[in-house]
């Protein structure tokens, strides 16, 4: 919780620092966005790691598939990084670009999904079989 505390006032401090910066210049306020994102990922990705161990103590009690998971954590790690890219889009006034990214997202989403809908078939088609 400290972490995420002392993130949290590094990303207020400077958003007060953007907001003198940008009445100046934008260059740099998109640059201080970039840097304070990239800190805030650093910080998410510490943060998370207990998380990750907990899913692979989880999957090894009920035996489920490590691609499953994998799957799993990339989908939301996808999601994660296409907000942030786009809201960073949407602040550099390219909100277009980010809309972009979202569909991107969402394509990539599907095709990581398409062996989890496999199982999801093979598992009907086992499940129906024997009914």
């Amino acid at each position: 919780m400290n972490i995420f505390l002392k993130a949290t006032a590094g990303v207020l401090t400077a958003l007060i620092l953007w907001i003198v910066i940008s009445r100046h210049t934008k260059d740099f306020s998109v640059l201080l966005t970039l840097a304070v994102c990239a800190m805030v990922v650093t910080v998410s990705i510490g943060i998370l790691q207990p998380v990750v161990r907990f899913l692979q103590k989880l999957q090894d009690m009920v035996d489920l598939d490590n691609d499953l998971l994998t799957i799993l954590l990339k989908v939301v790690g996808i999601g994660l990084i296409t907000e942030l890219s786009a809201l960073i889009c949407k602040d550099s006034g390219n909100e277009s670009m980010g809309k972009a990214l979202q569909l991107l997202s969402t394509a990539t989403v599907l095709w990581l999904s398409i062996p989890v809908f496999e199982k999801l078939l093979s598992l009907l088609d086992k499940i129906l079989g024997t009914v």
